[in-house]
């Protein structure tokens, strides 16, 4: 599975031709959540509190970015990197 961001040691990954809703994987210190794109909260698994917040954050300013590699990833198209919190 692709790494489309990484910041703040989360990992942000996306799956081609996933299930809906639109939505993102995200690892961080033996967590894992699965967060949806349009109002980023965690849809299932668990993240602290902090690592919740900055990757909703993030959502919220690259959701364009997000829907469009949610397309691409159906359609089986290579996914683009998106900078991340730290922009890095």
């Amino acid at each position: 599975m692709p790494v489309i961001s990484s910041f703040f040691g989360i990992y942000i990954r996306m799956y081609h031709d996933d299930h809906p809703p639109p939505h993102i994987h995200v690892e961080y210190q033996g967590f894992e959540a699965l967060v949806g794109i349009e109002g980023g909260a965690v849809l299932k698994g668990h993240l602290p509190k902090r690592a919740a917040r900055l990757v909703s954050e993030w959502c919220g300013e690259h959701k364009n970015a997000l829907l469009n590699n949610w397309q691409r990833a159906i359609d089986l198209q290579p996914l683009e990197r998106i900078p991340g919190a730290d922009y890095d």
